[in-house]
């Protein structure tokens, strides 16, 4: 604002804060030892020179592209009578981290625990990795072969005998040369599109994936003979990235049976609300649908954000299916659902026209899935 409004300049001062991604290469960490600083973080600038105020990392020499995908959230947290100004940050783990956005001091507390180390040479996993005290995890990190899932009897034991062929720990297992089962997987946790924050309600909503992946680290000499004999998909099979300048390439899948159903018991994607003011869980329901012939309550993966109106509603589209949806901010009841022509991985936005009207607007492109979420490229709008 110009000088000549009321208020002093200095006292306009605003902050960036800016998300971060992993350190390259993804996967294999023995070229960039230590716990490679402001990757994996929240990085809080002075709007005005771009000084550096404050940064939190949320994983410690990442190992399994574990980035912060959505951007933070600002918001105002109210305790015994006084303000506290607040910035939650999502993350692929399933950690939500939730700090005083002036200084990045956490509010509930953070821990750091040990976790387990790599078995693969020339990689030094971090020892410990940081854990909120609050908010809880709000997904699944750790998986075992007595966990697998399946349709029926022949896709559960085929689940259970590919797990007991991984290097199993919980969150935070280095990768291997064996395979090391990731929960949550690359996916997340929290992807891209991020939060929202109910004010009145003092709600932070969001939506989580709850699905494994598998990685497996391929020693540089036999990387292209058997990305070759492979191939290269990534509708469930094995994704190949050659991690150019380290020792090892690497293949990730996420763990589907062979009727492409995750592994991991459903529901594979929710939508939760936090109390923001306390850190608990208020409540969690199934978001989207995983498969037509599939029940809705096993839910959805999910690529984007929700929206919240003073009304009272969530809308949040993101999933597989082809639909945007309405859900009761303060129950997390679904109250409504409109057809997509494909499914939007995007934000909604919701605006007043000159109409007077209420619009609500999706971004509808699709995730390149025949007969269930074909690339698209259209803008759908609904009025209230």
């Amino acid at each position: 604002p110009p000088r000549s409004t009321l208020f002093p300049y200095t006292t306009l001062f605003r902050s960036v804060f800016v998300p971060t991604g992993s350190a390259s290469p993804d996967y294999y960490g023995g070229e960039r030892l230590g716990d490679n600083l402001f990757a994996d973080s929240v990085v809080a600038l002075r709007a005005d020179t771009g000084e550096r105020v404050w940064h939190f990392q949320t994983v410690h020499h990442d190992l399994w592209d574990f980035d912060v995908a959505s951007p933070p959230l600002l918001f105002d947290i109210h305790r015994n009578g006084a303000v506290v100004p607040a910035i939650a940050i999502g993350s692929k783990t399933g950690n939500l981290f939730i700090l005083n956005r002036e200084t990045g001091q956490p509010i509930f507390g953070v821990e750091e625990r040990p976790v387990p180390k790599s078995d693969v040479p020339g990689e030094q996993a971090a020892a410990t990795q940081p854990f909120p005290v609050k908010p809880a995890p709000i997904t699944i990190q750790k998986m075992t072969t007595d966990d697998a899932w399946g349709i029926d009897e022949a896709d559960r034991k085929w689940c259970h005998d590919e797990i007991s062929k991984l290097r199993t720990g919980g969150i935070f297992t280095p990768p291997s040369r064996q395979g090391t089962l990731s929960m949550p997987g690359n996916v997340g946790g929290q992807n891209w599109g991020g939060m929202a924050y109910d004010p009145v309600r003092d709600l932070l909503v969001l939506p989580q994936n709850h699905i494994a992946a598998e990685a497996r680290l391929i020693p540089r000499a036999d990387y292209e003979s058997l990305r070759e004999s492979r191939g290269r998909k990534i509708d469930g099979d094995w994704e190949f990235a050659p991690q150019r300048g380290a020792p090892y390439g690497i293949m990730r899948r996420f763990l589907l049976s062979p009727k492409r159903i995750p592994c991991t018991p459903p529901p594979w994607g929710t939508l939760l609300a936090i109390q923001a003011s306390t850190g608990e869980k208020k409540w969690e329901v199934p978001l989207g649908q995983f498969s037509p012939r599939l029940p809705a309550q096993f839910g959805s993966i999910s690529l984007g954000g929700p929206i919240v109106t003073a009304g009272g509603l969530t809308f949040v589209a993101s999933t597989l299916t082809p639909a945007i949806y309405a859900f009761d901010t303060e129950t997390g009841r679904e109250l409504w659902k409109g057809d997509l022509p494909t499914s939007g991985k995007a934000t909604p936005m919701t605006f007043e026209g000159p109409d007077g009207k209420q619009y609500l607007v999706i971004s509808a492109g699709g995730y390149g899935i025949p007969d269930l979420s074909p690339v698209g490229d259209y803008v759908v709008a609904f009025s209230l």
